[in-house]
């Protein structure tokens, strides 16, 4: 079964296939480059002129292995927690949301009409920042009068997303339209 973005376990699976790739591409860039050597003892050929071609989409794929690396997903026993408090609003897993000058992983994302909170582990991300960052990117979408407030302390934001729960429980998600747009454009801009 295929993890898609946003889901728990998805920076582990990305991670792994992305690895798995890289290192496919750059075993044919090698096979290639073997075979022009082999036939015509000099790497002046058209399959170096080949391998040089496959090397553009191997590189690529590094690129985006270097950026996924250094970011963890979120353990299971945590995402049962957090879903076990959380049934009735839109959840977001393993997000690495991203900006011009940085990436933002972001355990867990709660959205429930236009609130949305959030549970960052690495105190090395500036929450205040992620948060602006999320909301002028909705209000660009045309999602005007959205809260966001990310934390870096897990039981405060167990506490909001509890508290987000019991109000979606008793208004019935009158606003799953606009939450599913929120979640995708948010999904746009992480990794």
């Amino acid at each position: 079964m295929k993890i898609q973005k946003g889901e728990a376990g998805y920076l582990r699976a990305k991670k792994k296939k992305t690895a798995v790739l890289t290192a496919l591409a750059f075993l044919v860039v090698a096979a290639i480059v073997a075979a022009g050597w082999m036939m015509y003892h000099t790497r002046l050929n058209v399959f170096t002129v080949v391998a040089v071609l496959i090397c553009l989409p191997a590189c690529r794929l590094l690129v985006a292995l270097i950026m996924l690396l250094p970011h963890q997903s979120i353990d299971e026993a945590t995402e049962l927690e957090i879903s076990g408090h959380t049934e009735d609003l839109t959840m977001l897993y393993d997000l690495v949301v991203t900006s011009e000058r940085r990436a933002m992983p972001i355990e867990a994302l709660a959205i429930s009409g236009n609130t949305v909170c959030g549970y960052v582990r690495s105190k090395k991300v500036d929450t205040a920042y992620a948060a602006r960052h999320i909301k002028s990117i909705l209000k660009q979408n045309k999602l005007e009068k959205i809260t966001v407030k990310l934390f870096h302390d897990y039981v405060a934001f167990l506490s909001r997303a509890e508290g987000m729960n019991s109000i979606a429980a008793v208004e019935q998600r009158p606003a799953k339209k606009q939450e599913e747009k929120i979640k995708e454009i948010i999904l746009n801009i992480s990794l």
